[in-house]
Protein backbone atom coordinates (compact mmCIF):
# COMPACT_ATOMS: atom_id res chain seq x y z
CA UNK A 1 0.00 0.00 0.00
CA UNK A 2 1.31 3.45 -0.91
CA UNK A 3 2.05 5.59 2.14
CA UNK A 4 1.78 9.33 2.61
CA UNK A 5 5.55 9.55 2.59
CA UNK A 6 5.58 7.91 -0.86
CA UNK A 7 2.95 10.29 -2.17
CA UNK A 8 4.59 13.38 -0.65
CA UNK A 9 7.49 12.96 -3.05
CA UNK A 10 5.11 13.87 -5.86
CA UNK A 11 4.05 17.08 -4.13
CA UNK A 12 6.83 19.55 -4.81
CA UNK A 13 7.46 22.80 -6.58
CA UNK A 14 9.54 22.55 -9.73
CA UNK A 15 12.33 24.87 -8.60
CA UNK A 16 14.43 24.03 -11.65
CA UNK A 17 11.48 25.01 -13.83
CA UNK A 18 11.36 28.41 -12.15
CA UNK A 19 15.05 28.96 -12.86
CA UNK A 20 14.58 27.98 -16.50
CA UNK A 21 11.68 30.40 -16.78
CA UNK A 22 13.80 33.21 -15.40
CA UNK A 23 16.46 32.43 -18.01
CA UNK A 24 13.81 32.44 -20.71
CA UNK A 25 12.79 35.95 -19.65
CA UNK A 26 16.09 37.28 -20.97
CA UNK A 27 15.88 35.33 -24.24
CA UNK A 28 12.21 35.67 -25.12
CA UNK A 29 10.27 38.02 -22.79
CA UNK A 30 6.97 37.66 -24.69
CA UNK A 31 6.96 33.88 -24.45
CA UNK A 32 8.01 34.00 -20.81
CA UNK A 33 5.23 36.47 -20.02
CA UNK A 34 2.61 34.13 -21.45
CA UNK A 35 3.97 31.21 -19.43
CA UNK A 36 4.07 33.21 -16.20
CA UNK A 37 0.49 34.37 -16.79
CA UNK A 38 -0.54 30.75 -17.37
CA UNK A 39 1.01 29.72 -14.06
CA UNK A 40 -0.79 32.52 -12.24
CA UNK A 41 -4.04 31.25 -13.71
CA UNK A 42 -3.28 27.80 -12.27
CA UNK A 43 -2.51 29.42 -8.94
CA UNK A 44 -5.76 31.38 -8.99
CA UNK A 45 -7.85 28.32 -9.80
CA UNK A 46 -6.15 26.31 -7.08
CA UNK A 47 -6.82 29.06 -4.52
CA UNK A 48 -10.45 29.14 -5.65
CA UNK A 49 -10.78 25.39 -5.18
CA UNK A 50 -9.11 25.62 -1.78
CA UNK A 51 -11.58 28.31 -0.69
CA UNK A 52 -14.45 26.08 -1.75
CA UNK A 53 -12.96 23.20 0.23
CA UNK A 54 -12.56 25.40 3.30
CA UNK A 55 -16.22 26.40 3.08
CA UNK A 56 -17.32 22.76 3.14
CA UNK A 57 -18.31 21.31 6.56
CA UNK A 58 -15.55 19.09 7.96
CA UNK A 59 -17.41 16.97 10.47
CA UNK A 60 -17.86 13.87 8.32
CA UNK A 61 -16.77 10.42 9.38
CA UNK A 62 -14.12 10.31 6.64
CA UNK A 63 -12.67 13.73 7.35
CA UNK A 64 -9.04 13.61 8.51
CA UNK A 65 -5.62 15.10 7.86
CA UNK A 66 -5.01 12.32 5.34
CA UNK A 67 -8.21 12.98 3.41
CA UNK A 68 -7.48 16.71 3.32
CA UNK A 69 -3.96 15.92 2.08
CA UNK A 70 -5.29 13.87 -0.85
CA UNK A 71 -8.00 16.45 -1.57
CA UNK A 72 -5.29 19.10 -1.86
CA UNK A 73 -3.44 16.95 -4.39
CA UNK A 74 -6.64 16.36 -6.34
CA UNK A 75 -7.43 20.08 -6.41
CA UNK A 76 -3.95 20.73 -7.76
CA UNK A 77 -4.62 18.41 -10.69
CA UNK A 78 -8.06 19.95 -11.24
CA UNK A 79 -6.40 23.35 -11.42
CA UNK A 80 -3.91 22.11 -14.01
CA UNK A 81 -6.65 20.55 -16.13
CA UNK A 82 -8.93 23.59 -15.95
CA UNK A 83 -6.10 25.95 -16.78
CA UNK A 84 -5.17 23.85 -19.83
CA UNK A 85 -8.55 24.76 -21.32
CA UNK A 86 -8.24 28.27 -19.94
CA UNK A 87 -10.65 30.54 -18.07
CA UNK A 88 -9.39 33.75 -19.69
CA UNK A 89 -7.37 35.09 -16.77
CA UNK A 90 -3.97 34.41 -18.36
CA UNK A 91 -4.99 36.17 -21.58
CA UNK A 92 -6.21 39.19 -19.62
CA UNK A 93 -2.92 39.38 -17.69
CA UNK A 94 -0.88 39.21 -20.89
CA UNK A 95 -2.92 42.01 -22.44
CA UNK A 96 -2.70 44.15 -19.32
CA UNK A 97 1.04 43.69 -18.82
CA UNK A 98 1.74 44.17 -22.52
CA UNK A 99 -0.28 47.36 -22.49
CA UNK A 100 1.83 48.52 -19.54
CA UNK A 101 5.00 47.78 -21.59
CA UNK A 102 6.56 45.63 -18.88
CA UNK A 103 10.33 45.33 -19.26
CA UNK A 104 12.34 42.08 -19.17
CA UNK A 105 13.90 43.24 -15.89
CA UNK A 106 10.48 43.72 -14.30
CA UNK A 107 9.31 40.37 -15.61
CA UNK A 108 12.38 38.68 -14.14
CA UNK A 109 11.47 40.08 -10.72
CA UNK A 110 7.97 38.62 -10.72
CA UNK A 111 7.53 36.88 -7.35
CA UNK A 112 7.37 33.24 -8.47
CA UNK A 113 7.29 31.60 -5.03
CA UNK A 114 4.39 29.18 -5.20
CA UNK A 115 3.76 29.30 -8.94
CA UNK A 116 2.84 25.89 -10.30
CA UNK A 117 5.18 24.67 -12.99
CA UNK A 118 4.63 21.48 -15.00
CA UNK A 119 7.15 18.70 -14.40
CA UNK A 120 8.04 15.84 -16.71
CA UNK A 121 8.73 13.49 -13.81
CA UNK A 122 5.93 14.26 -11.36
CA UNK A 123 2.59 16.08 -11.21
CA UNK A 124 2.74 19.67 -10.03
CA UNK A 125 1.79 20.37 -6.45
CA UNK A 126 -0.64 22.73 -4.83
CA UNK A 127 1.02 26.16 -4.51
CA UNK A 128 2.51 27.23 -1.23
CA UNK A 129 0.26 30.26 -1.06
CA UNK A 130 1.73 33.52 0.14
CA UNK A 131 0.56 37.11 -0.33
CA UNK A 132 3.72 37.83 -2.27
CA UNK A 133 2.51 35.75 -5.20
CA UNK A 134 -0.68 37.71 -5.78
CA UNK A 135 0.70 40.25 -8.25
CA UNK A 136 3.91 41.16 -10.06
CA UNK A 137 6.18 43.71 -8.42
CA UNK A 138 7.85 46.38 -10.56
CA UNK A 139 11.63 46.60 -10.43
CA UNK A 140 11.34 50.08 -8.94
CA UNK A 141 9.52 48.71 -5.90
CA UNK A 142 12.04 45.95 -5.24
CA UNK A 143 14.89 48.43 -5.59
CA UNK A 144 13.15 50.89 -3.27
CA UNK A 145 12.83 48.16 -0.64
CA UNK A 146 16.52 47.27 -0.98
CA UNK A 147 17.49 50.94 -0.62
CA UNK A 148 15.37 51.25 2.53
CA UNK A 149 16.66 48.27 4.48
CA UNK A 150 20.21 47.94 3.15
CA UNK A 151 21.85 50.44 5.59
CA UNK A 152 20.37 48.58 8.57
CA UNK A 153 21.43 45.19 7.25
CA UNK A 154 24.91 46.55 6.58
CA UNK A 155 25.16 47.86 10.14
CA UNK A 156 24.18 44.48 11.57
CA UNK A 157 26.58 42.76 9.18
CA UNK A 158 29.50 44.66 10.69
CA UNK A 159 28.72 43.29 14.15
CA UNK A 160 27.70 39.75 13.21
CA UNK A 161 29.57 38.94 10.02
CA UNK A 162 26.36 37.89 8.26
CA UNK A 163 26.49 39.22 4.67
CA UNK A 164 24.12 42.15 4.28
CA UNK A 165 22.69 40.79 1.04
CA UNK A 166 21.60 37.62 2.85
CA UNK A 167 19.61 39.62 5.40
CA UNK A 168 18.10 41.92 2.78
CA UNK A 169 17.01 38.89 0.77
CA UNK A 170 15.44 37.30 3.84
CA UNK A 171 13.61 40.53 4.63
CA UNK A 172 12.33 40.57 1.05
CA UNK A 173 11.08 37.00 1.35
CA UNK A 174 9.41 37.53 4.73
CA UNK A 175 7.72 40.81 3.81
CA UNK A 176 7.07 40.35 0.08
CA UNK A 177 9.60 43.11 -0.72
CA UNK A 178 7.88 45.30 1.87
CA UNK A 179 4.46 44.95 0.24
CA UNK A 180 3.20 42.67 3.00
CA UNK A 181 5.03 44.17 5.94
CA UNK A 182 3.21 43.38 9.17
CA UNK A 183 1.04 46.27 10.39
CA UNK A 184 -0.03 47.23 13.89
CA UNK A 185 -3.72 47.37 14.77
CA UNK A 186 -3.83 51.09 13.92
CA UNK A 187 -2.29 50.47 10.49
CA UNK A 188 1.14 51.81 11.37
CA UNK A 189 4.22 49.78 10.39
CA UNK A 190 5.72 47.24 12.76
CA UNK A 191 9.15 47.50 11.06
CA UNK A 192 9.26 43.71 11.42
CA UNK A 193 10.39 42.61 7.97
CA UNK A 194 12.05 39.44 9.28
CA UNK A 195 8.81 37.80 10.44
CA UNK A 196 9.96 37.39 14.04
CA UNK A 197 7.15 36.15 16.27
CA UNK A 198 6.41 37.48 19.73
CA UNK A 199 6.98 34.52 22.05
CA UNK A 200 6.38 34.38 25.78
CA UNK A 201 9.74 36.03 26.47
CA UNK A 202 8.93 39.10 24.37
CA UNK A 203 7.86 42.06 26.52
CA UNK A 204 7.62 44.69 23.82
CA UNK A 205 4.72 45.77 21.56
CA UNK A 206 3.13 43.23 19.22
CA UNK A 207 1.21 43.17 15.96
CA UNK A 208 -1.22 40.40 15.04
CA UNK A 209 -1.67 39.15 11.50
CA UNK A 210 -2.74 36.09 9.54
CA UNK A 211 0.20 33.95 8.42
CA UNK A 212 0.79 30.58 6.80
CA UNK A 213 2.33 27.76 8.80
CA UNK A 214 3.13 24.32 7.45
CA UNK A 215 2.23 21.13 9.29
CA UNK A 216 3.76 18.04 7.68
CA UNK A 217 4.30 20.12 4.56
CA UNK A 218 0.66 21.22 4.32
CA UNK A 219 -0.08 24.98 4.59
CA UNK A 220 -2.52 26.23 7.22
CA UNK A 221 -3.68 29.80 7.83
CA UNK A 222 -3.36 30.98 11.41
CA UNK A 223 -3.33 34.27 13.33
CA UNK A 224 -0.06 34.91 15.16
CA UNK A 225 1.52 37.66 17.23
CA UNK A 226 4.69 39.26 15.88
CA UNK A 227 7.18 41.62 17.45
CA UNK A 228 6.73 45.32 16.65
CA UNK A 229 9.61 47.78 16.57
CA UNK A 230 10.09 51.54 16.48
CA UNK A 231 12.35 51.43 13.41
CA UNK A 232 13.95 49.13 10.85
CA UNK A 233 17.23 49.60 12.69
CA UNK A 234 15.70 48.14 15.87
CA UNK A 235 14.16 45.30 13.88
CA UNK A 236 17.45 44.26 12.29
CA UNK A 237 19.27 44.55 15.61
CA UNK A 238 16.72 42.27 17.25
CA UNK A 239 17.12 39.81 14.38
CA UNK A 240 20.86 39.75 15.06
CA UNK A 241 20.25 39.12 18.76
CA UNK A 242 17.89 36.26 17.92
CA UNK A 243 20.53 34.51 15.84
CA UNK A 244 23.46 35.26 18.13
CA UNK A 245 21.77 34.35 21.43
CA UNK A 246 20.08 31.13 20.30
CA UNK A 247 22.45 28.13 20.09
CA UNK A 248 20.50 26.53 17.27
CA UNK A 249 21.57 29.35 14.93
CA UNK A 250 25.26 29.07 15.78
CA UNK A 251 26.06 27.22 12.56
CA UNK A 252 24.14 29.79 10.50
CA UNK A 253 26.38 32.62 11.67
CA UNK A 254 29.38 30.82 10.23
CA UNK A 255 27.95 30.52 6.71
CA UNK A 256 29.20 32.89 4.03
CA UNK A 257 27.59 31.12 1.07
CA UNK A 258 23.95 31.54 0.07
CA UNK A 259 23.11 27.84 0.09
CA UNK A 260 24.65 27.23 3.51
CA UNK A 261 22.96 30.27 5.04
CA UNK A 262 19.52 29.50 3.58
CA UNK A 263 19.55 25.81 4.41
CA UNK A 264 21.01 26.50 7.83
CA UNK A 265 18.09 28.78 8.69
CA UNK A 266 15.57 26.20 7.54
CA UNK A 267 17.26 23.35 9.39
CA UNK A 268 17.39 25.49 12.54
CA UNK A 269 13.62 25.96 12.33
CA UNK A 270 13.41 29.64 11.41
CA UNK A 271 10.39 28.91 9.20
CA UNK A 272 8.02 25.98 8.66
CA UNK A 273 7.79 26.42 4.88
CA UNK A 274 9.52 23.34 3.37
CA UNK A 275 10.60 25.47 0.40
CA UNK A 276 11.98 28.32 2.53
CA UNK A 277 15.65 27.69 1.74
CA UNK A 278 15.03 27.40 -2.01
CA UNK A 279 12.97 30.60 -2.07
CA UNK A 280 15.62 32.47 -0.11
CA UNK A 281 18.44 31.29 -2.36
CA UNK A 282 16.55 32.41 -5.47
CA UNK A 283 16.19 35.91 -4.04
CA UNK A 284 19.82 36.08 -2.89
CA UNK A 285 20.95 35.07 -6.39
CA UNK A 286 18.36 37.22 -8.14
CA UNK A 287 19.10 40.41 -10.03
CA UNK A 288 17.36 42.63 -7.46
CA UNK A 289 20.02 41.73 -4.88
CA UNK A 290 23.03 40.96 -7.09
CA UNK A 291 22.43 43.93 -9.34
CA UNK A 292 21.84 46.40 -6.54
CA UNK A 293 23.99 49.51 -6.67
CA UNK A 294 23.58 49.96 -2.94
CA UNK A 295 26.59 49.35 -0.74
Amino acid sequence: MTSLSDISGLVSLDVQGVDKLRTQVKKDPDKALKEVAQQFEVLFINMLLKSMRDATPKDGALDSDQSRFYSSMLDSQYAQSMSAKGIGLADMMVKQLTRATITPEELENLPMDGILLPSNSAPAAAPLNSPATSAPLPASQTQSFVNTVWPHAQSVSQSTGIPAQFMVAQAALESGWGKNEIKRSDGSPSFNVMGIKAGSNWKGPVAETVTTEYVNGVPHKTTEKFRAYSSYAEGFQDYAKLLMNNPRYAAVLEKQDAAGFARGLQQAGYATDPMYADKLMRIINGSAIRGSSVG
